[in-house]
């Protein structure tokens, strides 16, 4: 087992990859970061994150685990006081451990200097720069449906629907479902203006282009990663055909976390 390890930088996170690396080593696992075969993440979400964008070039082989730090997230199964057993059943031969491929988001944006491809494992948003009214239109399947005027619009990942998206009433969707969701960040609606004004779900064959007003400032945003551009043409959003890969070696299905996240034990 070949691995390499990503971690959030605050001390906790800098103390668990230590004992890790021990682990690591006393159990004959090898620390390769140039050709590793599981990316260990210990922190946040966000740590899972970097720890995706920075692999994206190898993304098919490769698979990821993640170290919370905090509370359990969504994309880590193992808490701090886990590292043992963690190491234990990826060090060993008999581990049976199963790889979940979730879909992500594919971005092709194309500007007056030509085209670019970002990748979202969670979500990717568009907003007007400094706080002004996006005004874009929205294509669906390359035919129109509708002129969107508002804060901004998101287009989630399954897995990335209980992120930004939830806070914009968003669904939930299983990430066995290959599909990107779109929703609205205060859209204006009025007897001149109309959006549909709630979130659409697309399937993996289906795309939507948006196409701003010509010259308009805007942020842009895959993950945590943010871009300024004021020469965008249009943004294809689609279901990318690559995938990434979650190492589990233990069962915590989806629900489960969305349990544990949003409701909680309310057992009597």
């Amino acid at each position: 087992m070949k691995y390499s390890l990503l971690n959030r930088g605050d001390d906790l996170s800098r103390q668990l990859s230590d004992t890790f690396h021990k682990l690591a080593a006393d159990s004959g696992m090898i620390k390769d970061e140039e050709c590793p075969d599981t990316i260990v993440s210990i922190g946040g979400d966000g740590t899972m994150l970097h720890a995706f964008h920075s692999h994206l070039h190898v993304l098919d082989q490769v698979s990821f685990v993640g170290v919370h730090t905090g509370h359990l997230g969504f994309y880590a199964d193992w808490k701090a006081n886990e590292l043992d057993e963690l190491v234990r059943r990826m060090s060993s031969p008999t581990s049976e451990m199963k790889i979940v491929r979730y879909p992500i988001a594919e971005i092709e944006l194309v500007s007056k200097a030509g085209t670019e491809t970002f990748y979202a494992l969670n979500e990717f948003t568009m907003r007007g720069d400094d706080g002004k009214t996006l005004v874009a239109k929205i294509n669906i399947n390359r035919e129109s449906f509708e002129m969107f005027r508002g804060d901004g619009i998101c287009i989630s990942t399954p897995s990335g629907s209980t992120a930004y998206n939830k806070s914009l009433q968003g669904a939930l969707i299983h990430p066995s479902i290959e599909a990107l969701q779109i929703a609205e960040i205060a859209s204006i609606n009025n007897r001149v203006y109309r959006t549909l004004g709630s979130s659409m779900i697309l399937p993996n064959h289906h795309l939507c282009d948006i196409i701003p007003r010509e010259d308009q400032k805007l942020q842009l945003s895959a993950d945590h990663l943010n871009i300024q551009r004021d020469d965008v043409l249009s943004i294809r959003c689609k279901v990318s055909p690559l995938k990434v890969n979650f190492a589990r070696y233990r069962p915590f299905p989806f629900w489960n976390r969305v349990r544990a996240a949003f409701i909680g034990d309310q057992s009597e």
